[in-house]
């Protein structure tokens, strides 16, 4: 009996832990400032692939209490702003984090649908979200930062240099960008991600202000980025510009192009550089 009642007392406190480093959030307390007017209702295939978001939500990974370093991690999976890749680009990054002792809050943000303030409004909440609740979550409301991917990529580096500094701030700590989109520059962009924002007949104006390497200044935070040399999907010019950026304006800066790899490998295990790349994101958070 007292075996029997030692169990049940484990299993209840395991049961505990998971509910509460695992949970789920409404982005939004009202209604955001912008509907993407989706109606259609939200899909998730076998691939864990998510399309016609329309109820933004956080899904928040803490770590044990005892490793606990007061960082946490925004994360933006990719998909071309027309649906969002949440396993390998989402869950996968988060369980690393908390492995490192660190935050992992993967954004299920809305897709544009001729919306181009969305994703940014959705990102931006995010971090004012994570850094309003910093205490509870035992996180350090100056160690917030955001990762992303392909076009999670260029949401992660738009929230890194269109941020507010008003009330609860939005801007984050550090940048971490996988292969990502970051100029709409037709001779560079990604077509797909590029039209599926702004539109398939952007102006002028748009193109300047989602051009994020445009936008780096003295204040955008400290990036580290991972690519593959032979990606034909987005162009590695991407990341050479927004690298360029960061250190033409005096910004911490770290870039890894791997040599093989193509596009999209996240955090799957079968990229071939993805212990290298354990490794170097590990140290560089260790350095933060």
């Amino acid at each position: 009996m007292k075996k029997r009642i030692i169990t049940t007392v484990l299993l209840l406190l395991i049961i505990v832990s998971v509910c509460y480093s695992q949970r789920t959030v409404k982005l939004w307390e009202k209604d955001p400032p912008t509907s993407n007017q989706l109606t259609a209702p939200e899909k998730m295939d076998s691939n864990y692939w998510i399309t016609n978001v329309s109820s933004p939500e956080l899904t928040v990974y803490l770590p044990e209490k005892s490793k606990a370093t007061g960082q946490a991690v925004v994360i933006c999976p990719g998909g071309g702003y027309a649906g969002l890749a949440s396993n390998h680009e989402g869950v996968l990054v988060a369980q690393w984090l908390n492995s490192q002792g660190i935050a992992g809050i993967v954004l299920k943000y809305r897709m544009p649908n001729g919306h181009k303030e969305v994703p940014l409004d959705d990102a931006g909440q995010a971090i004012r979200y994570v850094r309003s609740h910093a205490a509870a979550w035992n996180i350090r409301p100056d160690a917030i930062g955001i990762a992303g991917f392909s076009a999670g990529g260029h949401l992660a580096s738009t929230a890194s240099t269109h941020f507010s500094l008003e009330g609860v701030s939005s801007r984050p700590d550090f940048s971490i960008l996988f292969y990502p989109v970051i100029t709409m520059e037709s001779d560079v962009t990604h077509a797909g991600s590029r039209t599926n924002l702004i539109g398939a007949n952007p102006s002028l104006a748009d193109i300047h202000v989602f051009s994020n390497e445009k936008q780096v200044n003295s204040n955008t935070p400290p990036a580290i980025l991972f690519l593959s040399d032979d990606d034909l999907t987005v162009l590695p010019e991407n990341s050479l510009r927004y690298y360029r950026a960061l250190k033409n304006n005096n910004i911490e800066a770290s870039l890894y192009i791997f040599p093989t790899g193509g596009h999209g490998w996240g955090f799957n295990s079968t990229f071939a550089y993805h212990q290298q790349v354990l490794e170097l994101l590990a140290a560089w958070l260790k350095a933060r």
